[in-house]
């Protein structure tokens, strides 16, 4: 298993995962359900090397994508130095190995390279499952938030309040 940089060749497959996440979120009717995302919003994470991808047997298991800021969902915990973690999506053919825990690990050792003291990451709805999930991974649970200004933000973000997750280093 090894953690490195999306490239521009691996952008097929990440939007591959992304609506198999989607069709995923569907079927379990989720309170969300990802859209569509912005081909260029991919590509510039890409560019700033921004998006992860785990690998394992030289096949895309899981991606996800990093932010040092996120003002319109932090508000004014942007302030702090963190890692923000987005769009986590597993291939479906590793489903079930908990990546999110291996996701953490690897970036607590990033933030604290990139001299960050918290990492963070969001859900939208109340997904009980997830937020579990998500806390047995070692994030502590904030709290479900309203967003004031999700101008910026996908489609998904609208009208819908925000989970908060932080570990602090």
């Amino acid at each position: 298993m090894s953690i490195e940089n999306s490239t521009l060749l691996d952008i097929s497959q990440i939007f591959h995962l992304y609506q198999g996440a989607s069709t995923y979120q569907e079927s379990k009717k989720t309170v969300v359900v990802w859209p569509i995302f912005e081909r260029q919003l991919v590509e510039t994470e890409i560019q700033e090397n921004r998006q992860w991808k785990l690998m394992i047997d030289g096949e895309i298991a899981c991606v996800w994508a990093t932010t040092f800021s996120d003002e319109q969902i932090w508000e004014e915990r942007n302030e702090d130095a963190a890692i923000y973690i987005h769009r986590i999506a597993t291939n479906p053919a590793f489903r079930g190995r908990n990546f999110v825990k291996a996701i953490v690990e690897w970036a607590k050792m990033y933030a604290k390279d990139c001299g960050k003291n918290f990492v963070r990451l969001d859900t939208l709805g109340n997904n009980v499952r997830l937020i579990e999930h998500y806390t047995n991974a070692g994030f502590q649970f904030l709290g479900i938030f309203d967003l004031k200004n999700t101008s910026k933000l996908p489609l998904h973000y609208q009208n819908t309040p925000a989970c908060l997750f932080e570990i602090k280093l």
